[in-house]
């Protein structure tokens, strides 16, 4: 909406206000509180509130930014929106390596933290007679504050109810590894519209640090608006298993919040850690003994049913997340950016279907052969990641531009807005469709079990990755992946409107790859797939 103030206002007077603004400020855009040059850049006045939201049309209500902070702003409403640039600066921050390790995680509660300087303190307690002791001395405030401590009548849990600042709060990524999604947008014009939080943010006591563990995304909404105080229910000495079990079903069997898939399989290898421990306690075993078999822990925790999917997860866990796997950089864990070509539900669906079989328990030693380099699981995870990281030098790396993503390319192409489409770009988004990754894979798969079978070893459906592959095998391997990129229908744009033009299914693309023509009878390929002259360098 219009300002009619500003429309009023003479060339010298809009000027006047724009200096005046300025000072105010502080020489800073109010949106990504970074320095204006009146020289420089090209400013806009308007509204902090929204005339829409009942924002006066006065000087009381107007800020000073930049024109591109403007035009790009997340939300009407200049506080939200500054509040949203908050965010994606840490996101920045988080791809050009200055907040974290991993260039390659989901912006959460640890990054918002770090960026405001939160997670910096022990907190000094002390448990006596039902009561919940602590001070704050780091903020030189010698008081003694005590609170109550409640038991919760069912579980038994012991906790209490305290205001904290964040320089005492850290995030819990053991519990809930989750990254911020985008729900945070509605939950910061929430607060900002001074909507109370109807569930208080979660915590527990881990030696001296408490740590977040649940409400992640309220507590991320309130400090991006300015907050630096948050009220949580810390649990004391909590029992952690049933924390994690706990927060895994609501994500889950009871549908509370909106879990990744990739984090459900964290959580799981969590308690597969966990039930190693255990074991380890029950039998009288060292740390470091793992003399016994995944068989093993299935039975003697038979009463637990996901005791086998622990185990199968855990093993998807660490290939998806190694640091040696550079195929993760493409993946979208979150399920929802338009940046990257591989959604995680696709990866589960084909790579880890395809190559990880599920069903396999292991009845050998945990430790079998390890100082040997033989150990099955450690070679399926050193050889699966190899063949990742072949998909991604062969498809992606140098190839997949993440700045021009994957939203609406066959729209662009259709439209003639395709111009900073690469050919190599155009090939690895639509080569990374669930539908036809599936189908490429079951001939990579072929590729393998061909090699097998000719050489004459034996192996068991599923689990040919926990064989040594000869070098031969990579060669063929990789081979295969070359031609099949560089086959022509990927980047034929004239495609867009038709073979590219929607999702089909799985069996469009079996079809194709059989036969070299779609279901339409519309020649797709020059001649149907074969994976004997795939191999051929």
């Amino acid at each position: 909406m219009s300002s009619k103030y500003l429309s009023s206002l003479t060339k010298e007077a809009y000027a006047s206000l724009t200096k005046k603004l300025y000072s105010i400020q502080n020489g800073k855009c109010y949106i990504c509180r970074k320095e204006i040059d009146l020289d420089l850049h090209t400013t806009n006045i308007d509204h902090v509130i929204p005339l829409a939201n009942k924002g006066k049309d006065s000087e009381e209500n107007f800020a000073l930014t930049h024109e591109s902070c403007n035009k790009s702003k997340q939300d009407a409403d200049l506080t939200v929106a500054r509040a949203l640039a908050k965010l994606s600066e840490i996101r920045r921050k988080i791809i050009d390596g200055e907040l974290g390790a991993d260039k390659s995680e989901s912006i959460s509660l640890k990054h918002i933290f770090e960026y405001i300087g939160g997670s910096k303190y022990n907190l000094h307690y002390k448990i006596e007679n039902n009561t919940f002791s602590y001070t704050k001395s780091e903020f030189d405030d010698e008081k003694i504050y005590k609170f109550p401590i409640f038991t919760d009548g069912l579980s038994g849990e012991k906790t209490v109810f305290i205001e904290l600042p964040v320089e005492y709060l850290y995030h819990d990524e053991l519990i809930n590894p989750r990254g911020i999604n985008s729900s945070i947008n509605l939950l910061i014009k929430e607060f900002y519209q001074k909507n109370p939080q109807l569930h208080l943010t979660l915590a527990r006591i881990d030696g001296d640090k408490i740590k977040i563990f649940d409400g992640q995304h309220k507590a991320v909404a309130q400090l991006l608006l300015g907050q630096r105080r948050l009220l949580v229910r810390v649990f004391i000495n909590p029992d952690i298993d049933r924390l994690i079990a706990t927060n895994t079903n609501a994500g889950s069997k009871l549908r509370q919040i909106a879990f990744d898939k990739s984090v459900m399989r964290q959580l799981h290898d969590t308690l597969y850690a966990d039930r190693i421990r255990k074991y380890q306690q029950d039998h009288h075993l060292e740390e470091n003994d793992y003399s016994f078999s995944e068989q093993q822990l299935v039975e003697y925790f038979k009463g637990e049913a996901n005791i086998k999917k622990y185990i199968n997860d855990s093993a998807k866990h660490q290939i998806t997340h190694s640091i040696d796997n550079k195929l993760c950089a493409y993946i979208d864990f979150e399920g929802r950016a338009k940046e990257l070509p591989i959604s995680y539900n696709a990866f589960e669906k084909t790579f880890l279907a395809c190559f990880l079989n599920s069903k396999r328990i292991l009845k050998t030693p945990i430790n079998y052969r390890l100082d040997e380099g033989q150990n099955p699981r450690e070679i399926e995870q050193k050889q699966i990641i190899r063949l990742l990281n072949i998909i991604a030098e062969e498809i992606y790396i140098d190839k997949f531009n993440p700045e021009i993503g994957v939203y609406r390319l066959e729209t662009k192409i259709i439209n003639g807005k395709d111009a900073d489409i690469s050919d190599d770009h155009l090939a690895a988004y639509r080569i990374s469709k669930e539908e036809i990754m599936y189908n490429w894979m079951l001939w990579l798969k072929k590729v393998i079990e061909n090699y097998f079978s000719n050489t004459g070893k034996m192996f068991e459906q599923g689990s040919e990755f926990q064989i040594e592959f000869d070098e031969q095998l990579w060669i063929n391997i990789t081979n295969f992946i070359r031609n099949l990129i560089k086959l022509p229908l990927w980047k034929n744009r004239d495609l867009a409107s038709t073979v590219f033009a929607g999702k089909n299914n799985y069996n469009y693309w079996k079809m194709v790859f059989e036969t070299g023509i779609n279901p339409d009878g519309v020649k797709v390929l020059a001649k149907p797939l074969n994976y004997i002259e795939m191999i051929k360098s």
